[in-house]
């Protein structure tokens, strides 16, 4: 009796045990999962949410988007695409799926109707449809949606589609050269080339995501594996200072001069000279960018205004009298004396443009005639060191610093060669735009630190950056060097006026308002010495007391022979455009002069 309620205890104690024991093991189990749910569905929500929806919502996960790129009416900051992305398909068939030569047949012509094939690519058409062996056949590369839902209710057998981004231009040749191009390269690797697409490749661009997880053989996610994803970062949109209704007419009147006064190329700069913003910018001839590989001569891709430097003539006399105001060495009314050339300078004779002499004259008129050899005793009063130091304060010698791919800078090293301070050839001829080089940015900009009473604005073209996580950065204006007085900016702003009015420079005149403005027609040099062919150009800022903007035209290689026929009339008629635009009312009456 004692040995059985022995064994009886016993049983009992060891069933107890079990219960015990089996409850921890349910405790821990439980655990387990609660601990395994938290990680799946909290941790790594994002990874397998991934895996669950399947490739396509994979792709844009670890895949970012590009940033779009805009211009903006600068009157009401409305925002307009110039860069943006767009889903095309691609067609392909599966002409396993195709198993009858009527069947080819009447998908290829039925494909013609969308696709405005000719017979004979109808003809090679069948041919690949009618291969009954082919899994992947592709047909065409870039179909827009609404072609594709319309294909797709026709049902035609063994055609496919698949989706995938293309960067897209809406305004095809708009601001090509600004807005750049997304090409590839010999691996077929995509990214930014040249403009704005180039120099903001990184932040246009985002980053790509990844992701970690075992598959199974067949490809799929094993899903009790662990997996971790960090996702794409999607590209910043940039926000340009180009005013869309600026860029569009101001570029259209550029082109229509060059085709009428047959030059081979032309380019354009209108900014805002109180804050260095680029308005518009224009280089001819142009390209679609939706295009690009098309084009033949890949220099097309350069934007001049920023690459193309080149010896600007007399419009670059206003920045040498500017000096010289503004150490007081002359002033407005400063006599000269011209006897038509200067000698012991240089090797040859310094001679003003079709050899005239202009006799006694003043510093305004020195600018208003055009007088290169005023401008050599400018200088020479001015001196080299000042002279030098001047063009260095206006920016020349160096890169701007503009947010563009390709920019390169202008050339003023013939005013070292001769070490000494002494006075020499480099520096006489530099005074009337000879010998140095410039691009059409640095040129424009200088002038608007005119326009702007002696302030000299860093030029910018990228508005603000809108990155995908909400941070903004907006472009302030900065102020890189104080160039002049106010006194000076406002003595040459009053002489450029009357070389406008009364000068060479007549045809840039806007009746009812005062323009300052200056043209300038520059040998271009080659191998061996000048070759008797011409830059035009002219720039200019209007209103005179409280200038709206700055603009730079060039004509490259025109049939005419003077600037004054060709750049002249084309700023006058695109800066009424602009004081209209702006709606800013005329200062003086129509008929002064």
């Amino acid at each position: 009796m004692i040995q059985t309620g022995y064994r009886h205890f016993k049983n009992k104690e060891l069933n107890h045990s079990r219960i015990t024991a089996g409850y921890f093991i349910v405790l821990f189990v439980s655990l387990a999962l609660v601990a395994r749910l938290f990680v799946l569905m909290i941790l790594q929500h994002d990874f397998y949410a991934v895996v669950a929806s399947g490739a396509q919502e994979m792709y844009a996960q670890l895949f970012p988007r590009r940033g779009q790129t805009r211009v903006i009416d600068a009157r009401n900051g409305q925002e307009y695409p110039a860069a943006i992305n767009r889903d095309v398909f691609l067609m392909y068939a599966d002409t396993r799926q195709i198993t009858t030569d009527a069947m080819a047949s009447s998908t290829a012509v039925a494909l013609s109707s969308f696709f405005s094939y000719d017979e004979e690519y109808v003809a090679g058409l069948y041919a690949k449809l009618n291969k009954r062996s082919d899994p992947y056949e592709p047909i065409e590369k870039k179909v827009d949606e609404i072609t594709a839902a319309e294909i797709k209710k026709l049902k035609l057998p063994g055609l496919y589609f698949s989706r995938h981004s293309e960067r897209f231009y809406p305004e095809a040749s708009f601001a090509a050269q600004v807005i750049g191009f997304l090409g590839k390269d010999d691996i077929g690797t995509e990214s930014g080339r040249y403009g704005v697409e180039g120099y903001w490749q990184n932040e246009l661009g985002g980053s790509g995501g990844f992701q970690e997880g075992a598959q199974s053989a067949g490809g799929s996610w094993i899903a009790g594996d662990d997996g971790t994803l960090r996702p794409a970062t999607d590209g910043a949109d940039i926000i340009l200072t180009i005013d869309r209704t600026l860029q569009f007419e101001g570029c259209e009147k550029l082109k229509s001069g060059m085709e009428e006064y047959g030059a081979a190329s032309a380019s354009m700069v209108i900014m805002d000279p109180k804050t260095g913003a680029v308005l518009a910018m224009c280089s001819a001839p142009d390209f679609d960018l939706n295009s690009y590989n098309q084009v033949n001569n890949p220099e097309m891709f350069n934007n001049s205004a920023i690459f193309t430097p080149y010896e600007p003539g007399s419009i670059f006399k206003p920045i040498v009298m500017a000096g010289a105001l503004n150490e007081n060495v002359v002033g407005p009314a400063s006599p000269f004396r011209d006897n038509g050339r200067r000698d012991g300078i240089c090797d040859q004779p310094i001679q003003n443009a079709g050899n005239k002499s202009f006799g006694d004259q003043t510093m305004t008129g020195v600018l208003q005639n055009s007088i290169n050899t005023g401008m050599v005793y400018v200088a020479e009063s001015l001196g080299k060191d000042k002279f030098k130091e001047y063009l260095k304060k206006f920016g020349f010698g160096v890169k701007t610093g503009i947010e563009l791919d390709t920019e390169t800078t202008g050339v003023i090293d013939s005013l070292n060669i001769n070490k000494s301070g002494k006075f020499d050839c480099y520096t006489a001829t530099a005074a009337f735009g000879q010998g140095i080089t410039v691009t059409p940015l640095q040129i424009t900009n200088a002038f608007a630190a005119i326009a702007n009473g002696g302030a000299l604005m860093r030029p910018y073209i990228v508005k603000e950056i809108r990155y995908s996580d909400g941070k903004v950065n907006k472009t302030k204006p900065q102020v890189i060097n104080e160039v002049l007085d106010k006194k000076a900016a406002g003595l040459l702003a009053g002489m450029l006026v009357k070389t406008v009015d009364k000068g060479y420079s007549g045809r840039a005149r806007v009746p009812g308002y005062f323009v300052a403005g200056k043209s300038g027609t520059a040998e271009i040099a080659g191998r061996g010495g000048y070759t008797k062919t011409y830059n035009h150009s002219f720039i200019g800022f209007a209103p005179i007391d409280d200038p709206k903007f700055v603009m730079f035209v060039k004509y490259e290689k025109p049939l005419a022979a003077y600037a004054e026929s060709t750049a002249a009339p084309v700023f006058g008629k695109m800066a009424k455009f602009i004081l209209e635009y702006f709606q800013v009312p005329p200062e003086r009456p129509v008929d002064d002069k």
